[in-house]
């Protein structure tokens, strides 16, 4: 029996017209959450796994509308570590959410009106301000903005109907303080929902995997881990300046990186270049559009407002803007449309890291 089965017809149809058959994180992860485990789903980037978590919990809203109406309440929290995956993930869901809705109505019956909202340091304050007259079925939220949301009354009172929380890219804050808070506001999350809280994850790159598993659950919870692994085929190379090294990188050293980097840039078709800080993604962003125009290049990182990083994304996804300068703010698996490569300036902070910048190229399934 495929997984597929285990859904309503009119998601299934759904899927299978938009992608014909299950990944193999699909395939797996959706037999371990239809049997109600907590589940951590470990496998490369581009493989569906973000997908794997959501549509599960989008047959539960079908069915929970069809059998009487969806409440007024959460019933589906995303929690994502960066605020740009968290509006990406939003937008990605109007695809789905309008596809079910179109079987709905094929098939003879009224479609859900399943609310979405993102709750992140960006949200207006006239939108946080609806999420309490009208709560959202899906949250997308980021682990600062949760805890957040779990000290006002008025939100917690919509998110005591949370059935699912769905955690992505969890490796991004497993070694760090953030991790340890974002554990603690899963606990809180729990204590104060109405019913067991069904916990999800999503994670790429990142051993050993039953710690991470641990973070997510707990230690006094079974996890079921769906490991497919993160072995991909990549084409990497290192460069360096013909110049001679010292211990400080001169002007003729950075003025020679530039211009390979532009070389490479120019032998593709969009490019990410990340950087450590984001002084130096601003340097290295004026450096390219020094020599290929600066309408072609645009910086990326957490201090710009987000109509600026907004438009950078658009563009790059349109193809209209070849090359992105950027912090971690595009580490994560945000989609950014068609990228065939990725350079690396300077040494990473940590293997991990870099293996998910990596993965910004070629992230669709099989590249």
């Amino acid at each position: 029996m495929s997984s597929l089965d285990l859904f309503h017809p009119a998601v299934a149809r759904w899927f299978v017209d938009r992608f014909t058959a299950p990944t193999a994180p699909q395939e797996a992860g959706w037999r371990e959450i239809a049997a109600g485990h907590h589940t951590l789903i470990a496998a490369p980037t581009g493989s569906g796994k973000t997908l794997a978590a959501f549509l599960w919990s989008l047959k539960q809203l079908l069915e929970r509308h069809l059998n009487g109406g969806l409440p007024d309440q959460t019933l589906v929290v995303y929690i994502s570590p960066l605020k740009a995956l968290s509006n990406d993930i939003e937008r990605n869901l109007r695809e789905p959410l309008k596809g079910i809705a179109e079987q709905a109505v094929a098939a003879g019956f009224t479609p859900p009106d399943i609310r979405v909202a993102v709750r992140t340091g960006d949200t207006p304050a006239t939108d946080r301000a609806r999420m309490l007259r009208q709560p959202p079925h899906i949250l997308i939220t980021t682990p600062e903005s949760l805890f957040i949301l779990l000290t006002a009354e008025g939100s917690r009172r919509f998110l005591a109907g949370a059935e699912t929380v769905i955690v992505d890219e969890i490796h991004a804050v497993a070694g760090d303080k953030r991790g340890a808070h974002l554990a603690l506001s899963l606990e809180r999350l729990a204590d104060l929902t109405q019913r067991p809280l069904q916990r999800i994850g999503l994670s790429a790159t990142q051993k050993p995997i039953e710690e991470v598993g641990r973070l997510l659950v707990g230690n006094d919870r079974d996890c079921s881990i769906v490991d497919i692994g993160h072995q991909r085929q990549m084409d990497l190379s290192i460069m360096v300046p013909d110049i001679e090294l010292g211990p400080i990188a001169t002007h003729e050293v950075w003025a020679a990186t530039f211009d390979h980097i532009v070389e490479q840039v120019q032998a593709h078709r969009a490019t990410l270049v990340f950087v450590s800080t984001r002084r130096q993604a601003e340097r290295v962003a004026h450096q390219i559009g020094e020599r290929i125009g600066h309408d072609k290049v645009a910086a990326h990182h957490g201090s710009l407002s987000k109509e600026m990083r907004f438009t950078a994304e658009r563009r790059l996804k349109a193809g209209d803007l070849p090359v992105i300068v950027a912090t971690a703010s595009l580490e994560l698996g945000i989609d950014i449309g068609y990228v065939d490569l990725v350079c690396h300036c300077g040494a990473p902070r940590a293997l991990a890291s870099f293996l998910q910048k990596v993965g910004r190229s070629g992230h669709w399934l099989g590249a």
